[in-house]
């Protein structure tokens, strides 16, 4: 039936630029019930060996960090520095493969699964790589800033505290990539049951855990998603693990998880851009309803389009109302409160467009 077709095409790029109904089963799920689902969509990646004289991390983290600019080199993540990508560990004299999540901090080392998940390792310089050990995350108080080579990397330790603060341009990366491993890793099998704290932990701690959370939501807010994040989540995800990071996808999820939205339902606002995909992909612009927020009815305008049905969907793509389009008024007393997309086919060019609206 076509209209299923139309609806799984709208919701699915309504939500992102992620695969079709990626996180669909999370949808309208709270508290564990959302962690839950978010780690049956993410988990049982494709998983890579860290050294191998195959397709191994090195090669990886080549392809996910390249330098844009320098398509020979890759940037390092507390630096922000370009080195050139065949210098692999190289004495000390070239980069390292950071853990984000500590590989201590839960004691899973460099074995294949979250020792070797790509989503948070990342290029280093290897003295910063070591200064940062297994610290926790969190703002320095007393701060002594990390040098690279004689450059300032904006980076910090703290003088006392056993902590570390990435530079301002990757606060927000280190949140999502930390938020991603507390909901990959629940404790089956053999992984670790990765989880956040706020209690700072010391240097031989193996517990698995990592601080500081409430930093980390701070760092997710300030620090909005980069299109390098992005691209990085795109390519692990279409080259080699087959998974992504939803918090890339969709930052808010760790306010439903950890921050101001525990308890309430994740229901994944309607975009108002672009909508629809391949043949029946248009603007919203080329249609327009009023008033918005709708009360017992809706007007339509649109641009010289030859219009003789419409469908009005909920957001999870489910048919509300289906009806010809005899005039340019909609009945819409009948639907219950919420967010709705109403859908017009055209006639002359089988295309088929969306608007949001609010009843």
């Amino acid at each position: 039936m076509k209209i299923i077709v139309f609806a799984l095409l709208l919701i699915s790029n309504l939500l992102s630029a992620q695969p079709s109904n990626y996180y669909l089963l999370a949808h309208k799920k709270s508290d564990d019930s959302l962690k839950f689902e978010l780690n049956q969509i993410i988990k049982n990646h494709t998983e890579f060996t860290y050294t191998s004289s195959s397709t191994d991390v090195w090669d990886i983290l080549k392809h996910t960090d390249r330098d844009t600019a320098n398509a020979n080199n890759v940037i390092l993540l507390y630096s922000g520095r370009s080195i050139d990508a065949a210098q692999e560990y190289n004495n000390a004299a070239g980069w390292s493969r950071e853990h984000v999540w500590a590989k201590s901090r839960g004691d899973f080392g460099t074995e294949n699964g979250a020792g070797t998940d790509v989503h948070h390792l990342r290029p280093a310089d290897v003295s910063v790589n070591s200064i940062r050990n297994n610290r926790n995350f969190d703002t320095c108080i007393t701060c002594i800033s990390i040098i690279d080579n004689g450059f300032n990397t904006g980076s910090k330790r703290d003088a006392n505290l056993w902590t570390f603060e990435p530079p301002d341009a990757v606060k927000g990366d280190v949140a999502r990539m930390l938020f991603y491993m507390a909901v990959r890793y629940e404790g089956e099998g053999f992984e670790p049951d990765l989880e956040l704290t706020n209690t700072l932990l010391n240097n031989t701690d193996q517990s698995p855990l990592q601080a500081r959370l409430s930093t980390l939501l701070h760092w997710n807010r300030i620090d909005s998603v980069s299109d390098w994040e992005r691209n990085r989540n795109n390519i692990i995800d279409s080259f080699y693990q087959h998974n992504r990071n939803p918090f890339i996808d969709n930052p808010e999820l760790a306010e439903y998880l950890w921050g101001d939205s525990i308890g309430i339902i994740w229901m994944p606002e309607l975009s108002d851009t672009t909508i629809g995909a391949g043949l029946f992909k248009t603007h919203i612009s080329e249609i327009s309803i009023y008033p918005n927020p709708a009360q017992n009815q809706i007007i339509i305008s649109h641009s010289n389009l030859s219009i003789d049905s419409y469908v009005i969907l909920n957001y999870l793509g489910q048919s509300m109302i289906e009806n010809k389009l005899e005039s340019n008024v909609v009945d819409v007393s009948a639907l219950p409160k919420g967010s709705y997309v109403l859908m017009l086919r055209d006639l002359n060019t089988n295309k088929s467009y969306f608007t949001k609206f609010i009843h």
